[in-house]
């Protein structure tokens, strides 16, 4: 690493913590983030080298903050000793409460991912932060599971972040708790045979052709 990169690692993450101190009061905006710079002495163009994207850039300055304490949490954990769905529980637990010395500050980030022009950007942290547990987990899939259980995953974090800044850590968790056994629940039912995707690819083209056509394709 550079020395130039070391700097702006280090200054990032300084800008980062004067955005905590500043958010609650200032929200999750450009102005915050012109505020946090000049705090640090830093010019305008040099908080536009470090952050083009703003408010962007720091919440997903944050959201890796905070997967980075959740596996600090979980360091140690050792995940081979525990059922699959005590490895997401625990790792769920730890990037709940990864966020909890931030709260007044995080529920503004909360909020400012929650406008329709920020939502793209909260899924993909969500899905960062989803895949880091799930690696954490000792997931090894390479196939469509690598997808869907992240995709699962991130819902079920999105959800209790919102629950956590409404309702409290307990309620958090307990929404997890309840996604985890509808997930699992949902997975013996395919694996039982209640689901197969052939005959339901087979019904959605089906029914798609209906709707166009009029009649089922090939009939």
């Amino acid at each position: 690493m550079t020395d130039a990169q070391a700097w702006a690692e280090e200054t990032e993450q300084k800008l980062l913590d004067e955005a905590l101190k500043l958010a609650p009061a200032d929200g999750w905006t450009r102005l915050m983030v012109g505020r946090a710079g000049a705090r640090l002495g830093l010019t305008p163009g040099e908080v536009e080298l470090l952050l083009p994207n703003g408010p962007a850039d720091l919440a997903a300055l944050l959201s890796r903050r905070h997967d980075a304490r959740a596996l600090a949490i979980l360091a140690d954990v050792d995940p081979a000793d525990l059922k699959i769905r005590e490895r997401i529980r625990r790792a769920c637990e730890a990037r709940i409460d990864a966020a909890g010395p931030d709260e007044p500050a995080f529920r503004r980030w909360l909020g400012w991912l929650s406008l329709p022009q920020n939502m793209a950007l909260g899924g993909r942290l969500a899905w960062e932060s989803a895949d880091v547990l799930w690696r954490w987990a000792g997931d090894t899939a390479t196939d469509e599971n690598h997808y869907s259980k992240r995709a699962i995953l991130a819902g079920i974090l999105t959800g209790a972040y919102a629950i956590r800044i409404s309702s409290g850590r307990q309620a958090a968790l307990t929404f997890v708790d309840r996604r985890i056994e509808n997930v699992m629940a949902y997975e013996k039912w395919k694996a039982t045979g209640g689901f197969r995707p052939g005959a339901w690819l087979a019904q959605a083209a089906g029914a798609l052709g209906r709707m166009r056509y009029g009649r089922t394709p090939g009939a």
